[in-house]
């Protein structure tokens, strides 16, 4: 069962979470800062020195390809070049050298993304690679005098919970191949306003205080349905699905809006959604708790005008039927303050649910009994 106060009491914080996974999002900020110290500009400079590619493909798995996610959204309508995010071991069948693949491995060792980068290289592509250093995918860029490897220290951190670390040498190439405008000052800008939404998260802001708190224990037990606008509010709705299922163990649907008011919307007249406290004739569990919808609204609010019309028709929606809402706001002027200021967030907010259920929001043990059922 659910107790409110936990979240409030600083010392059950710490030990229901012995991993730490709240010091790591706190970390967000600073790691963005390090990044921008970090990474080796004239590699930046060389890969940047060829020109522009027809297209990005950005291979990763889980957190690692989030990244590529990240500077989709963040390049967004200005990119002049499609960026195509790859979550598969083999490349799409158009990629060939006029392209660049950024192949992206937290660890450097995921078995996907280096049969992609070994693939982009028999092509003959552009290839980049970001990863530990000594790793086996900076070993696949060596073969290649043309491939650069962006070398990454998650510095003990999970790929999760090293968003920052892994997307930032993406969105700097991207800067350096004026396929986006994200400047220095705007990554620290972006930094310092996550650093802001952090504190107002942190352990010792009370409850009824903290946004991520709250949003915690309102999606905890229950089925969150996450909803953004925009490429912004849809990639963070992406983002806190993948952080929901690995720190608070749970599932979540998500997906953007308009699309989802063509078919996610009609789940609001089924079962999932109805209270059932006036079903005299249901049999229950003592302790039993109905996982049943909650919507999460994430917008950007540079929406397209339409966008906002129809979500002021589904929050009437929403309430005829009684289904519990939260709506969340991106702030900043940049679109990757937007996103950072959305995602940021609602990580807290995934270990608040972890924690506000009594599930330690670290081990990840179905996905290590996968690699060693494959090893």
């Amino acid at each position: 069962m659910i107790n409110d106060l936990n979240l409030d009491d600083a010392r059950y914080l710490s030990d229901a979470d012995p991993g730490e996974m709240l010091v790591a999002v706190a970390s967000s900020g600073a790691q963005i800062r390090r990044s921008i110290q970090v990474i080796d500009r004239d590699a930046l400079k060389s890969v940047a020195s060829e020109g522009k590619p027809r297209a990005i493909i950005v291979a990763g798995m889980g957190g690692s390809g989030v990244s590529g996610e990240v500077l989709a959204a963040v390049a967004g309508p200005s990119s002049s070049i499609p960026i195509v995010v790859e979550r598969t071991h083999h490349l799409p069948g158009w990629v060939s050298p006029i392209d660049m693949v950024i192949a992206v491995s937290c660890s450097g060792s995921t078995e996907e993304t280096l049969s992609v980068a070994d693939e982009a290289g028999r092509r003959g592509a552009r290839l980049v690679t970001v990863g530990a250093a000594g790793s086996p995918i900076e070993a696949i860029s060596n073969r290649s005098a043309s491939s650069v490897h962006l070398a990454i220290d998650a510095q003990g951190r999970m790929p999760r919970a090293s968003l920052w670390t892994i997307a930032t040498p993406l969105l700097m190439l991207a800067n350096e191949l004026g396929v986006a405008e994200i400047t220095d000052t705007d990554l620290e800008v972006t930094a310092d306003l996550m650093d802001q939404i952090s504190v107002e998260s942190g352990v010792g802001v009370a409850t009824l205080e903290n946004t991520a708190k709250t949003l915690g224990l309102s999606i905890a037990e229950s089925l969150p349905m996450l909803w953004g606008t925009g490429a912004i509010g849809r990639a963070a709705t992406g983002r806190f699905m993948a952080q929901l299922a690995e720190n608070a163990k749970m599932p979540a649907i998500y997906g953007g809006l308009p699309e989802v008011g063509h078919n996610q919307i009609v789940a609001f007249d089924g079962l999932l959604a109805k209270r059932s406290d006036d079903d005299l004739f249901r049999d229950r569990v003592d302790g039993e708790s109905e996982r049943l919808l909650h919507l999460v609204l994430m917008r950007d609010d540079a929406e397209h005008e339409a966008v906002t019309k129809r979500v002021n028709v589904i929050k009437d929606i929403v309430a005829d039927r009684g289904i519990p809402m939260t709506e969340l706001h991106a702030r900043g002027e940049h679109r990757l303050t937007r996103l950072a200021t959305l995602t940021v967030l609602t990580d807290w907010a995934s270990v608040y649910a972890a924690i506000a259920m009594g599930i330690d929001p670290t081990p990840i043990a179905p996905i290590n009994q996968l690699k060693a059922g494959l090893a």
